[in-house]
C-alpha cells in the first residue's frame, strides 16, 4: 500500500461482550493497532451497536442505539473492532434501520464504508501479514458465521496466524458448521444450541489442538464455556490475544 494513502489513525470500537466478559481481548487489539504504526482513539461516551435489539425486533429500540452511535463516531477516521457480528450490524443492517430516513441513512452509509473487523483491517486496509508475534502450540481456527458468511471473511485471520511463530495450524472436520450460539437462537432454542455446540467441540478435540481460535467472541464464549464444562484443557482464545504476544526472537 502506498504510504501516502496509509492511514494513520483509527478509532477503537469495543463491543458489549468484549468490555464485559473479555476486557484483555480490546487490550490485545489496541496493542495490535499500535505495534503496527496506528495512533489509536478510543472515543468515549460508545455503547453497545444496538444489535440484540435488532435481532430481536426492537427495531425503534435499535434505531436509538444506533443513532447514538453514530454520533460518537460522526469523525472521519477509520473504526476498528474486534466482533466480527458488530461489523456487520453496522455495515449493513443500520442501513436497513434508516433506509427511510435520508439524513441518518446518509451518516450510516459513511460509517458502513470506514467499519472494519480487525484482521481485515491488518490485512486488507494495511497490507500486513505478519505483526511479529509468536505464540507455541497447536490451534485450530473457528470460522464464526458473523466474520465468515456475513462479512466473506476466512482467508485475513488465517493468514495472519500462519505468520505467528511456533504456532501449529491444523484445520478441523466441517470447520463451516455453527457453533450452536447464533445470538438469540441459544436463547431460544437452547437444547438444539447445546447439541450443535457438542458438535463442535467434539471436532476442536479431534483436531488435536491445544487452541481454538476465533475472531468473534461470542463464539469464544460459548466454545470455551462448554470446553470448560467438558473438563477439557484446550483453550478459547480471540485471535487478537493471539496475535498480541510478541515474539522473543
Amino acid at each position: 500500500m502506498d504510504a501516502k494513502k496509509r492511514p494513520r489513525k483509527v478509532s477503537l470500537f469495543i463491543p458489549c461482550l468484549v468490555e464485559h466478559f473479555l476486557p484483555q481481548v480490546g487490550e490485545a487489539t489496541a496493542r495490535i493497532l499500535s505495534r503496527v504504526g496506528m495512533e489509536v482513539d478510543y472515543p468515549g461516551g460508545q455503547t453497545c451497536c444496538g444489535q440484540m435489539q435488532y435481532k430481536t425486533g426492537y427495531q425503534a429500540e435499535a434505531r436509538k442505539m444506533a443513532q447514538h452511535f453514530l454520533r460518537v463516531f460522526k469523525g472521519e477516521e477509520l473504526v476498528v473492532s474486534p466482533s466480527g457480528s458488530c461489523v456487520g450490524m453496522i455495515r449493513y443492517h443500520y442501513q436497513e434501520l434508516f433506509r427511510d430516513d435520508r439524513k441518518w441513512l446518509s451518516r450510516a452509509e459513511s460509517l458502513a464504508g470506514r467499519t472494519f473487523e480487525l484482521t481485515e483491517f491488518l490485512v486488507d486496509v494495511l497490507g500486513t501479514e505478519d505483526v511479529g508475534a509468536e505464540w507455541p502450540g497447536k490451534a485450530v481456527y473457528h470460522d464464526s458465521c458473523q466474520v465468515s458468511r456475513v462479512l466473506g471473511i476466512t482467508t485475513q485471520p488465517r493468514l495472519l496466524l500462519s505468520r505467528v511463530r511456533k504456532l501449529e495450524m491444523v484445520e478441523m472436520e466441517h470447520q463451516e458448521t455453527c457453533c450452536g450460539f447464533g445470538g438469540v437462537f441459544s436463547l431460544e432454542f437452547p437444547v438444539v444450541s447445546e447439541k450443535m455446540t457438542g458438535d463442535k467441540v467434539a471436532e476442536v478435540v479431534k483436531s488435536g489442538a491445544e487452541i481454538v481460535i476465533s475472531a468473534e467472541p461470542s463464539c469464544l464464549l460459548n466454545i470455551g464455556g462448554y470446553l470448560a464444562k467438558m473438563g477439557e484443557k484446550i483453550r478459547a482464545l480471540h485471535i487478537a490475544e493471539v496475535l498480541a504476544r510478541i515474539s522473543r526472537q
